[in-house]
């Protein structure tokens, strides 16, 4: 068997690389739009709609594999602490940092230029940011909480129950339905994601060369599972466990084919994935005001030079500034990586 399908060997994986470049490309395409779209494009709403179907189930799922690959499940339980402290620092810190930031850049910006989804205020705003998050001034980064609480709760009860557990406990999750509340709500909707992509890596060896082999048959699983959610088919959360469990093989199966092999953009794009996730809305949303300004109407006519312009500062924008500007700024760059 090839070396990329064995989890022992710690080489680069460029299929998780260029897994993620998509992924973040996807999330930036699913931002672009705050609210509503301008009469006429709605079809962008189609389009998001089936964006978030499944690209955050996608990043759970690469979150759990690479958890497995690094060994980080089987921290022993007096190394814990240590290790949610690691967690903590290196998610809920700039989780944290960047909300305060959005929602100071909202509450001024929003007394001189159009500003999507308004603060109310600084306290009520902080307040929303970690308890009652439905109306987060930077809803944008709930996949860091989400991921935290992942990562953290993942390995005690792996040791107990493994993975069986951890996919019973996602499934147990999903049927919760727990209110917004310091972003539980999404945690029980996407935890299961998390424990696919352990018990994927765990079988690796057997389930990739399957993906690979029968790439064909995943992807008409996939987007018959995009089409019935489309029509209305699969209402609520049976939507998201649908699309995003058809989304694992169909994406990674893609992945590991030679054509996406080629696909440089990917790898690169993968490479500055968590500096997109962080930064991608504020570049999203300055682009958009500075188009506004230069008279670029938010019409369905205007949205065809406002999409592509925003996509590309949802990309480029956070580049940029980690080449520039973060990477001279250890802490920063550490945090961004």
């Amino acid at each position: 068997m090839n070396q990329a399908f064995r989890p022992a060997v710690r080489t680069r994986r460029l299929d998780l690389d260029r897994a993620k470049g998509v992924a973040i490309l996807l999330v930036v395409v699913g931002h672009i739009v705050a609210a509503a779209p301008p009469p006429g494009a709605e079809w962008y709403d189609q389009l998001r709609y089936a964006i978030y179907r499944f690209h955050m189930p996608l990043f759970l799922y690469l979150s759990g594999y690479v958890a497995w690959m690094t060994g980080a499940l089987q921290v022993a339980g007096a190394a814990w602490p240590g290790f949610a402290w690691r967690r903590a620092k290196r998610l809920l810190l700039p989780f944290l940092l960047l909300g305060v930031v959005v929602l100071a850049g909202k509450l001024l910006a929003q007394e001189i230029v159009h500003v999507d989804n308004r603060a109310a205020g600084l306290l009520p705003g902080l307040r929303d940011l970690v308890l009652t998050t439905e109306d987060s001034p930077a809803t944008f980064i709930w996949f860091l909480w989400v991921l935290f609480l992942c990562s953290v709760l993942a390995p005690p009860l792996w040791r107990v129950a493994g993975t069986a557990g951890l996919l019973l406990a996602g499934l147990l999750l999903l049927a919760a339905e727990p209110p917004a509340i310091s972003y539980m709500d999404r945690f029980a909707r996407h935890a299961l994601f998390f424990a696919v992509g352990v018990a994927v890596a765990e079988r690796e060896a057997r389930l990739l060369p399957v993906f690979a082999a029968r790439l064909g048959l995943w992807w008409l699983c996939f987007a018959a599972s995009l089409g019935a959610a489309l029509a209305g088919w699969l209402p609520g959360d049976l939507s998201l466990l649908a699309c995003g469990l058809a989304a694992i093989p169909a994406m990674h199966g893609l992945m590991l084919h030679p054509a996406m092999a080629r696909q440089g953009w990917a790898i690169r794009l993968g490479g500055f994935s968590m500096a997109i996730y962080l930064f991608n809305v504020i570049a999203i949303g300055v682009a958009k005001a500075v188009l506004l300004q230069l008279g670029v109407p938010w019409t369905a006519e205007g949205f065809w030079v406002h999409a592509p312009a925003l996509t590309a500062a949802g990309l480029f924008g956070p580049i940029i500034a980690k080449r520039l500007v973060l990477r001279r700024i250890p802490p920063l760059d550490r945090m961004t990586d």
